[in-house]
């Protein structure tokens, strides 16, 4: 059984960020993760431009040169996969974990879909992209509903029901409609979501002004069916010819993992987990949270740019236990 220093469960940014820390630090490391280098970035719609500039999602001091003021999403993965070949990261893809188990005050037991390891440290960086938030209703599992939206092109000239007020709602409801599809946005609430990226608010306002896409706020959908949608809006319960639902309900953090580490927990409703605000170590010794995972169901609080320090705090504390 291998035993490690440090085992990082994520191949994200701050997974590979805790990755580059430990190398430099010359600790026996390994990265893991149960998809692909940078999952999360990987299945985000090809054509997705980041809120933040290519220099505030740089990691380990490596230039993140784009041609544009924010980066894409293709070049984004681009640059991480650089940065993991420039630092010969060791890294294990497509390796899922099964089960964290502590074995000893400050040693853990991590078994996987392909081994079993022993590890003095963990670090969680699994972010919140792998666990979409369902809508619990009806038809939700027939095939033409889908929670993770990539490509516009599938969707030409097709009836769409895009859920949702926020970036990834509003951003299929966009392509989706230049691509030919005939939209319907169905918003719970009143109004568009509050964190919608600044250039692309007016957009989305004055196609439904236009009518072009139309949107149905304080609105719900009830059921989902082969060929129809039942919504229930102000006005009543209407049904929609429909050939694809885009459920852009939101993510949330794998909890039931922290919670099977003994993590606590603020509270039941927004799951943030404790950990120490300097050294990111939870209330179990040699734990750690980086990244986006740290805030709960407030998946809005953590970003790539201001998650990224997360690695050095971590282990800075690692430096001073071994």
């Amino acid at each position: 059984m291998e035993e490690l220093d440090v085992l990082i469960i994520g191949a994200g940014p701050i997974g590979l960020a805790c990755g580059i820390e430990a190398r430099k630090a010359g600790l026996h490391y390994l990265i893991i993760d149960k998809g692909a280098l940078v999952n999360s970035l990987y299945n985000y719609p090809v054509f997705m431009t980041f809120f933040s500039t290519s220099q505030k999602l740089e990691i380990g001091g490596v230039p993140f040169v784009s041609i544009s003021p924010k980066p894409n999403r293709n070049e984004a993965v681009e640059y991480y996969r650089r940065v993991a070949e420039k630092f010969e990261l060791n890294i294990h893809l497509f390796e899922q974990v099964l089960g964290v188990n502590k074995i000893e005050e400050e040693k853990f037991e991590v078994t996987t879909s392909k081994r079993t390891y022993k590890a003095k440290n963990v670090i969680i960086s699994t972010g919140f992209y792998d666990v979409p938030l369902l809508l619990n209703v009806p038809g939700e599992d027939l095939p033409k509903v889908t929670h993770y939206y990539k490509d516009p092109h599938l969707y030409a000239f097709q009836h769409v029901v895009v859920i949702g007020a926020n970036n990834s709602g509003i951003d299929a409801a966009l392509e989706t409609y230049r691509k030919g599809a005939k939209v319907t946005l169905v918003i719970r609430g009143n109004e568009l979501g509050p964190n919608v990226k600044y250039w692309v608010r007016p957009d989305i306002e004055n196609r439904i002004k236009e009518g072009e896409i139309k949107a149905l706020f304080n609105s719900e959908v009830l059921l989902i069916e082969n060929d129809t949608v039942t919504i229930r809006t102000p006005e009543g319960v209407i049904t929609l010819q429909n050939d694809f639902v885009l459920a852009m309900t939101g993510y949330k953090p794998d909890f039931d993992m922290l919670k099977k580490l003994g993590v606590e927990m603020t509270n039941h409703l927004s799951n943030i987990p404790v950990y120490h605000p300097e050294t990111m170590e939870t209330n179990q010794p040699g734990l750690y949270l980086a990244g986006v995972v740290c805030g709960g169901m407030d998946t809005h609080k953590w970003f790539i740019e201001n998650s990224r320090v997360h690695a050095e705090q971590i282990f800075k504390h690692i430096a001073t236990k071994i």
